[in-house]
């Protein structure tokens, strides 16, 4: 079994030297960054008991960043002492993330590689970050169970992506793609998108705990991103704990 699917990979790998380009074709992800690291960190600081007053709170965590493209996530949690394993399908990812990562004197371990490689290759982390990357892989029931096993009993997997709502098809594909122009037509495919139901019942089915669903909401009127407990009508995020 693996979870790529060949057409996903190749929308990414032809985007690749784009990901550090805030005006570029991951401009949303640029915008939407700061409240989703702002999620991130404040799951693992409260799973794992961190000083988030510190100044390497994460020292001593290893963390998976799957699905890492180029390194948007994983470069802060290595700022933040976290011992970094950044993996993804498309090796275009992955040589952006290297070259990156170099010019700002990081040290993330970079791979061109799936989750069941990880799995075969016998690791193991505390923290599992699959941040939108579930709607594009080929069977996302199981990848959850790949993330399962790739973290440690008490470990802790956090992932977002997009609700199937109409709010959805309308900010992500209509308002993204096909007006604003931010990404090319196609990169995301409405019937893919997972709610927060399905998600949940994914990760319980995989033995985890779910400990958190967030809503992240775009305002365009501030042109703003927030947390919201009650709005998982687009973009969301779920956390979820491997017992111990």
């Amino acid at each position: 079994m693996t979870s790529i699917d060949p057409d996903e990979i190749a929308k990414f790998e032809a985007m690749a030297a784009e990901w550090w380009d805030p005006k570029g074709k991951f401009k949303p992800l640029h915008m939407m960054n700061p409240v989703r690291l702002d999620y991130v960190t404040d799951q693992i600081a409260a799973e794992f008991s961190c000083d988030r007053r510190a100044l390497r709170p994460f020292e001593g965590l290893r963390i998976l960043d799957i699905g890492c493209g180029g390194g948007l996530i994983a470069e802060p949690m290595a700022r933040l002492g976290a011992s970094v394993t950044g993996a993804d399908a498309a090796e275009g990812n992955i040589a952006v993330a290297r070259l990156h990562a170099q010019q700002q004197g990081l040290e993330i371990d970079y791979r061109a590689a799936a989750a069941e490689t990880l799995l075969a290759e016998g690791e193991a982390f505390d923290v599992v970050l699959a941040l939108e990357i579930v709607e594009h892989v080929a069977d996302p029931a199981a990848f959850i169970r790949s993330c399962r096993d790739l973290l440690r009993p008490g470990g802790l997997a956090v992932v977002s992506t997009l609700n199937r709502t109409a709010r959805s098809f309308g900010a992500a594909i209509v308002g993204a793609e096909w007006i604003m122009r931010w990404l090319p037509r196609g990169t995301h495919e409405w019937n893919r998108f997972i709610t927060p139901d399905e998600l949940a019942a994914m990760a319980e089915g995989a033995g985890l705990q779910v400990v958190d669903r967030r809503g992240m909401v775009f305002n365009p009127l501030s042109w703003r991103w927030s947390l919201s407990s009650r709005d998982l009508s687009v973009n969301y995020a779920l956390s979820a704990r491997r017992p111990a």
